[in-house]
C-alpha cells in the first residue's frame, strides 16, 4: 500500500473498523474473528482493508494460513485495547444503573464531610434503592445545564436564586478539646486566649464572606484589639480547622453548624457562649429545575429539610 502525505485520511477512524481490528488482532485469524462479531469473513476483511486505507500504512501481513501484525499494527493495538477496554467498562456502569433511581448532590468539601456525609446513612436506610453522588467542589454550577439535582450552598441571601431553601443560619463560636482545656491555662474572658494557639482560615483576608470568620474581627467585637494569642495556625478547610482542634492543637473559631455534632458528644466544648458572633452567610438547598418532580429528589430534600430543622435546634437558629 502506497500513499504520500497528501493521500492520507484525517478523519477519525470509524468504531467498526476498530472493533474488527482488534479481534483480528487478538486472534491472529479472519474467520476466529468474524465468527466473533458474528459477521462473515468477507466483512471483516473488508473493515480491516477499509481501516488500513484510512490509517495509510498496512496492519496486517497476510499468510497462506495467518496474519501477523505489522509494527503500525502492533503500535495502533498498544493504544486501541484500553480505550475500548474502558469504553466497555463504562457502557457496563451505564447499563448496570439505568432505571436506578439517583439523587447528584453539589457541595463543598467540608460540609460534606462534616455535616452531610454523617448523616447520610439514616437517609439511605430509609431508601436503600436511591443511590447518592456527591459531587464536593467550591465552584457553584449551573442548575440549568449541569447534571446535578440538588445543590447545597454557604451564601449570603442575596446571593443565592429565588426559590433557594433556606437550610439554617450561622453563629461563630469558640471552641477546643475538652483536654486541652484541662493542660493548664483556664479560660474566664476573652482576655486569657492570650495563652493559647488560635486556628483560622488561611485565606480568610482574602475573601470578603471569609472574613465573618476570623478571630481579628472576634477579637475586635469583643474590644480585644491588642491581644496577640501565643501563635497563629493556618488550614484551607473548615473541617481542618475542626480536626485541629479536636486534636488540642489550639482554639477554633467555629461555624456553628459544622462542630454541633462535636459539641453535642463532648469531643468539643463551647467556651465563651455567651461571647458568639452572628455571620451573615446562610447554608442553602438549590434544587435544580430538571429534578425538581422526580420523586427521589423530593424524598431528599423532605429528608434534608428534617435534619436542617434538628440542627436549627442544636445551635439555637431562630431566624427573624
Amino acid at each position: 500500500m502506497h500513499h504520500s502525505e497528501n493521500h492520507l485520511r484525517t478523519r477519525p477512524i470509524a468504531m467498526g473498523h476498530l472493533r474488527a481490528f482488534e479481534a483480528v488482532a487478538r486472534h491472529l485469524n479472519f474467520r476466529a474473528a468474524a465468527e466473533e462479531l458474528s459477521l462473515t469473513q468477507s466483512a471483516v476483511s473488508r473493515q480491516i482493508q477499509a481501516m488500513e486505507e484510512e490509517v495509510g500504512v498496512p496492519l496486517f501481513l497476510r499468510h497462506t494460513r495467518a496474519v501477523e501484525l505489522t509494527g503500525a499494527g502492533a503500535q495502533l493495538l498498544r493504544t486501541v485495547l484500553p480505550s475500548l477496554e474502558s469504553l466497555d467498562s463504562t457502557v457496563r456502569l451505564i447499563r448496570r444503573s439505568a432505571g436506578r433511581r439517583s439523587v447528584t448532590i453539589s457541595t463543598w468539601a467540608s460540609f460534606a464531610s462534616m455535616w452531610l456525609i454523617p448523616r447520610l446513612e439514616d437517609f439511605q436506610s430509609a431508601h436503600p434503592d436511591i443511590d447518592i453522588r456527591i459531587d464536593a467542589s467550591d465552584v457553584p454550577v449551573d442548575m440549568e445545564t449541569a447534571d446535578i439535582d440538588v445543590a447545597l450552598r454557604y451564601a449570603r441571601p442575596v446571593q443565592v436564586p429565588a426559590g433557594a431553601v433556606r437550610l439554617f443560619g450561622e453563629q461563630l463560636a469558640p471552641v477546643a478539646s475538652p483536654w486541652l482545656l484541662k493542660s493548664g491555662h483556664v479560660i474566664k474572658n476573652g482576655s486569657d486566649l492570650v495563652h493559647f494557639g488560635l486556628i483560622e482560615a488561611s485565606d480568610s483576608h482574602r475573601t470578603q464572606n471569609l472574613e465573618w470568620l476570623t478571630w481579628r474581627r472576634w477579637l475586635d467585637t469583643h474590644n480585644f484589639k491588642t491581644l496577640e494569642p501565643k501563635r497563629w495556625l493556618y488550614f484551607n478547610y473548615a473541617h481542618q480547622i475542626a480536626q485541629a482542634a479536636l486534636t488540642g492543637q489550639g482554639l477554633a473559631l467555629a461555624r456553628m453548624p459544622l462542630v454541633a455534632d462535636s459539641l453535642a458528644s463532648g469531643d468539643l466544648v463551647e467556651i465563651l457562649p455567651h461571647m458568639r458572633l452572628d455571620s451573615p452567610m446562610v447554608y442553602w438547598l438549590i434544587v435544580g429545575p430538571r429534578s425538581a418532580a422526580r420523586p427521589e429528589i423530593v424524598a431528599f430534600c423532605t429528608w434534608l429539610q428534617a435534619q436542617a430543622a434538628l440542627t436549627r435546634v442544636a445551635i439555637g437558629d431562630v431566624p427573624a
